[in-house]
């Protein structure tokens, strides 16, 4: 947990743990941890069925108890300092809709919006590495630039398959619930736009707009180089899936990246 425009803002947390991040467990009297930079592609815009190319960014710093994460166009901040218990603030860019094709390109632009919150997770089982683990999380945000208006909870579950020195594989399972405010912004069509683009009027409501799979994978070439990946897809649903600009595109909304990663 992905829409469109935070594609890597749902990374689980397992991509901060001291197996992905450094050799044995963390040590609080240092900074450790890892970042990772390549390219990704992700829909142009919730509902489309063509890809752009954006940067797909993850990292993890920690230091005294503290670990900052990143994750493409968004960050957070995990204070809990536990193995087992993760929360904190939450902070995402959300790119705009413009430059399409289409009849969507008709519709009126949307700017990108920069969203707050925060996220509560915790991992079930599985040991100090994490092998075996299964983490659940809920992450919630409010758009605060009056781009959209809208709010977003996003909740999700991951399994930590595979802990070891030089690999790591997660699958995670979410879903994401969305407010009216967001729905009418990126999936409606007001009488303007269905007089622009030959769409018929939609005003959609809150409810959940899509449930997603994906798979992260690590593997380290050597102790401090590496190679993160992730492969995923959320399927639009209900009032989402009804929209004009989806039956123009794809429910099936894809992301990829891959990135180099160092560790320290």
């Amino acid at each position: 947990m992905f829409p469109p425009s935070s594609a890597w803002a749902a990374l689980p947390l397992v991509f901060a743990t001291p197996a992905f991040a450094q050799e044995g467990p963390p040590q609080e009297d240092r900074v450790a941890g890892f970042i990772a930079v390549g390219p990704g592609a992700t829909p142009e815009y919730d509902g489309a069925d063509t890809l752009r190319v954006i940067p797909f960014v993850a990292g993890d710093v920690r230091w005294n108890g503290l670990e900052v994460q990143v994750r493409g166009l968004g960050g957070r901040v995990d204070v809990a300092s536990d193995l087992r218990l993760a929360f904190g603030p939450v902070v995402n860019i959300r790119l705009g809709r413009d430059d399409v094709d289409g009849p969507v390109g008709d519709l009126a632009d949307i700017d990108a919006a920069i969203e707050l919150g925060g996220f509560i997770a915790y991992r079930f089982g599985g040991g100090r590495d994490g092998q075996g683990a299964l983490t659940s999380e809920l992450s919630v945000l409010q758009d605060v630039s009056d781009s959209h208006d809208g709010l977003l909870a996003t909740a999700g579950v991951s399994y930590a398959a595979v802990r070891r020195r030089s690999l790591a594989l997660d699958f995670d399972l979410r879903a994401t619930w969305v407010d009216e405010d967001y729905s009418v912004t990126y999936l409606g069509v007001d009488a303007v736009g269905a007089a622009a683009s030959g769409l018929p009027e939609y005003r959609p409501g809150s409810g959940v707009r899509d449930i997603g799979v994906g798979l992260n994978a690590a593997y380290w070439f050597t102790p401090r180089l590496g190679l993160v990946g992730r492969a995923g897809a959320s399927y639009l649903l209900d009032e989402a899936a009804d929209s004009p600009i989806v039956e123009e595109g794809d429910r099936w909304q894809p992301t990829v990246g891959l990135a180099l990663a160092y560790r320290f």
